[in-house]
C-alpha cells in the first residue's frame, strides 16, 4: 500500500493538531521562562514565600524573603512578607520593627507616580494598625488606620471577593469600620468602652496588595 503522507486528510489533520499543542506548550514555556528572566532581582524569591506564606509555613517563608533581600536589599514585598510573617507567628516586637522599617524606607523612597508602592505602605500602616489593636494599643491602632486610608484607601478597603468566598466572612470587617468604632469607645468614660469584640475582630485579615 502507498504511503499518501500530508495528502492524507487525516494525517494532515494530526499533524496540525501536533503542531499546534506543540507551538502552544513552547509559547507557554517561553513566556514563563521570559518572566523570571525579566523579573526584577528577589521577585521570583517574594513569589515562593508568598505561597509558603499562605499555606501557614511561616519559617520556610522567612527563608525566602530572606533569600530575596540577599539579592535585592530593601525589597518591599520581601520586607512586608517578613513583617506579616512575625504578625502570624506573634513575633510582635519584629513584626512592628518590619512594618516601621517598610514604612519609614517607603516614605522616603516612594515616587509619586507609583500606585503600587502607594498600596504597599497603605497596607504596612493598617497591618501596623491591626498589630497595635492585637497589643490593646488602640490610639495607635486608630492613628495607623487613618494614616492607612489618607495614602490608599482603596488598596485597604477590605478583603477581596475570594478572601470573602476562603474566609467564609460576605461582609468582612475593614479598617475604616474598626477605626470609626475604636474612636467612638476610646471617647466614652474608661469604665463605659468595650473595646474587644472578638467575633468582629477575628474577621480582620492582613494586606498583602501584590
Amino acid at each position: 500500500m502507498k504511503f499518501k503522507g500530508f495528502r492524507d486528510p487525516k494525517v494532515l489533520r494530526r499533524f496540525i493538531i501536533l503542531l499546534g499543542i506543540a507551538t502552544f506548550v513552547m509559547f507557554t514555556f517561553w513566556a514563563v521562562f521570559r518572566n523570571y528572566l525579566d523579573a526584577p532581582p528577589g521577585d521570583f524569591e517574594v513569589r515562593q514565600g508568598d505561597i509558603l506564606l499562605g499555606d501557614g509555613k511561616y519559617g520556610k517563608a522567612l527563608e525566602r524573603f530572606d533569600a530575596a533581600l540577599a539579592v535585592s536589599p530593601d525589597h518591599r514585598g520581601a520586607l512586608m512578607g517578613r513583617a506579616l510573617a512575625f504578625l502570624q507567628t506573634e513575633r510582635n516586637a519584629d513584626a512592628e520593627a518590619e512594618f516601621t522599617y517598610l514604612i519609614d524606607y517607603l516614605r522616603k523612597n516612594l515616587a509619586p507616580d507609583d500606585s503600587t508602592g502607594a498600596a504597599t505602605l497603605a497596607a504596612a500602616y493598617a497591618n501596623r494598625g491591626i498589630l497595635h489593636d492585637r497589643m490593646g494599643r488602640y490610639e495607635k491602632a486608630v492613628a495607623d488606620y487613618i494614616d492607612a486610608m489618607k495614602v490608599d484607601e482603596g488598596a485597604v478597603d477590605g478583603p477581596s471577593l475570594i478572601d470573602k468566598v476562603i474566609y467564609g466572612t460576605p461582609r468582612p470587617a475593614t479598617i475604616r469600620q474598626r477605626a470609626i468604632y475604636l474612636s467612638r469607645q476610646l471617647a466614652l468614660p474608661e469604665h463605659k468602652r468595650v473595646l474587644r469584640l472578638p467575633e468582629k475582630d477575628a474577621e480582620q485579615r492582613m494586606y498583602k496588595p501584590f
